[in-house]
């Protein structure tokens, strides 16, 4: 039995990529080129039981065709993790919405055409995005569920990248379980989706510590790297989650069947930037004095939305991690690969 997983360069992905090695899958891993095949087939200590397919496109038509093709008969579940996620647009349909919508759907008609008798379970990497409403989620007097859906329209989103981002998880989720509904009855797999809110934690590999890391954990690493005099932004604010927590996961989601059906909202609590810069000063004191310090008391008179996920929870049935565990562990892995610590 294989385990398909799409964009496997991807900070989720390769997390998850190891984790499945480390429970005896065999893995196949979609990537962009040969170069990020050679590099993720190294850093994974060329596994005999990892092998990589190239996708160059995955909004492209047919994209995914030649991997369920060679594979139909191994693979039985999909994890289809590759979308967009960035704010440097100004053509949000080009770059955020149409390869999360056109590459969701590549995947399922990949299968529907060539696995729809061997795939069992599909997950797709969803968000707290395709939940949130960015006009509420500023909000103290809201609470979201995994009930609830992104309201933005196709057009209604493309106001700027944060709301394009929100609207590529929406529709690219939405076109998920729309094709799955549209073809049950030809389709065998069942369907579940993880939606993470901000996801921090360390790298699955120290070599891919640069100086910008990917858009989520760069929150933790431009305070890690402020200076002292620098006013501590808590207009970031949010829930969080920690990359270790969304891997496992990811795995749950297809090995239980309580998940079936699912959209898996993932986040411990809330937290703003001042959190982030009291753990950095508290539990690094080679830090002190370089850092921000900012102002707790009105960090605490900050309120906003909350995400009840205790559904999601119950039937994950495991302990996330807590802020403190997650930025602890980031911030050392990235003050080792500075020589710092």
């Amino acid at each position: 039995m294989s385990v398909l997983v799409t964009g496997a360069t991807g900070f989720i992905a390769l997390h998850i990529v190891g984790d499945l090695l480390d429970q005896n899958y065999k893995v196949i891993g979609t990537v962009r080129s040969e170069a990020k095949a050679d590099k993720l087939k190294r850093q994974f200590g060329n596994n005999p039981n990892f092998v990589t397919e190239i996708v160059a496109d995955i909004a492209a038509p047919n994209a995914f065709d030649h991997v369920l093709q060679k594979y139909h008969k191994d693979i039985k579940v999909v994890l289809h993790t590759a979308s967009p996620f960035h704010f440097q647009s100004t053509d949000y349909e080009k770059d955020l919405l149409n390869p999360a919508v056109l590459g969701t759907k590549s995947i399922l008609e990949s299968i529907k055409k060539y696995g729809a008798d061997t795939v069992e379970r599909v997950v797709i990497t969803s968000s707290f995005a395709a939940i949130m409403d960015v006009r509420t989620v500023n909000d103290p007097s809201t609470t979201y569920t995994e009930a609830d859906w992104n309201p933005d329209t196709w057009e209604g989103c493309q106001a700027n990248p944060m709301t394009a981002y929100c609207g590529s998880k929406k529709f690219a989720e939405k076109t998920a379980w729309d094709f799955l509904e549209a073809n049950k009855d030809v389709l065998k797999f069942k369907l579940a989706t993880v939606n993470p809110v901000y996801v921090f934690g360390p790298q699955k590999f120290d070599e891919d510590v640069t100086e910008h890391l990917n858009t989520s954990c760069e929150v933790v690493n431009g305070l890690l790297h402020s200076s002292a005099d620098v006013p501590v932004n808590n207009q970031i604010r949010g829930q969080y989650i920690d990359v270790r927590d969304v891997s496992k996961a990811h795995l749950l989601a297809f090995q239980k069947e309580n998940t079936i059906g699912k959209r898996l909202g993932l986040s411990v609590e809330s937290f703003v930037c001042q959190d982030v810069v009291d753990i950095l000063n508290e539990d690094f004191p080679t830090l002190k004095g370089k850092l921000p310090t900012g102002d707790r008391k009105a960090a605490d008179a900050i309120a906003f939305s909350s995400f009840d996920t205790s559904e999601s929870k119950k039937i994950l049935g495991f302990k996330f991690r807590t802020l403190r565990e997650t930025v602890d562990d980031m911030t050392t892995q990235i003050l080792k690969k500075e020589g710092r610590l």
